[in-house]
């Protein structure tokens, strides 16, 4: 999929970060028709929200599984097997060639898409070092990426600090979603290397994923249709 091929309301992911499937059921109700892509990580997943997936995606809405993935081979491409069955539009594995070699295979036929973690937005260069890498985090994204293209992944997960080195890396045949975004003036929280929606989408991120800034206020909706508007804008 092509930039111009996907609609601007659906550039927006939601990630459902609540603690049950009431709570985030609760959520898609109050973001209504503003909101078409939502993401379920870690504690909803591990909360019981794993079949949410399939009912999202029966009411029209197209859902992102942030599992991140990494394991030995086998148990990844089967676990891939059992996502891809759920109805999920994205899934992430971390970015490490045997993991991702065995998410493409996983996939199979289906219509399920993989997506590459690079590194992830809370890290800077220290936090690599410390966690004994030799590469910064610049030139690590770059080299995963350029992995994840050759072992046929659909698209990246990287700060919007990444986006136009990652184009000319990759063009326009990965889709790049930056989590790391925040409008001007919020919070950064745990993020250290964050964006605007606006930047980002001018910078050519395909997909941008906000969570506290839509959750915590006072009303999501209004803060949801905002970047709504801000990414319209931007791609105008």
């Amino acid at each position: 999929m092509t930039p111009a091929d996907i609609a601007p309301k659906d550039r927006l992911i939601v990630p459902l970060d609540v603690s049950s499937p009431e709570a985030a059921e609760a959520m898609v109700a109050r973001l209504g028709d503003s909101v078409t892509f939502y993401k379920i990580g870690y504690q909803l997943a591990y909360a019981g929200g794993l079949p949410l997936i399939g009912k999202l995606a029966d009411k029209g809405k197209k859902v992102f599984a942030d599992l991140k993935m990494h394991d030995i081979g086998n148990t990844v491409m089967r676990g891939v097997e059992s996502v891809a069955k759920l109805g999920a539009t994205f899934l992430t594995v971390h970015a490490y060639p045997q993991t991702m070699k065995a998410a493409v295979e996983g996939r199979g036929g289906s219509s399920l898409k993989i997506l590459a973690v690079t590194v992830l937005t809370s890290y800077n260069d220290d936090d690599l070092h410390a966690a004994g890498y030799r590469l910064g985090v610049s030139e690590l994204v770059e080299a995963r990426a350029q992995q994840a293209q050759v072992l046929g992944i659909d698209g990246l997960v990287c700060s919007p600090e990444e986006v136009g080195a990652l184009r000319k890396i990759v063009g326009h045949r990965m889709s790049l979603v930056t989590p790391g975004i925040r409008p001007a003036g919020a919070p950064t929280g745990d993020q250290k290397r964050v964006m605007t929606p606006a930047r980002a989408i001018a910078a050519g991120a395909d997909y941008l994923v906000v969570g506290r800034p839509i959750l915590d206020a006072s009303d999501p909706k209004a803060a949801a249709d905002a970047i709504q508007a801000e990414i319209v804008q931007a791609l105008s």
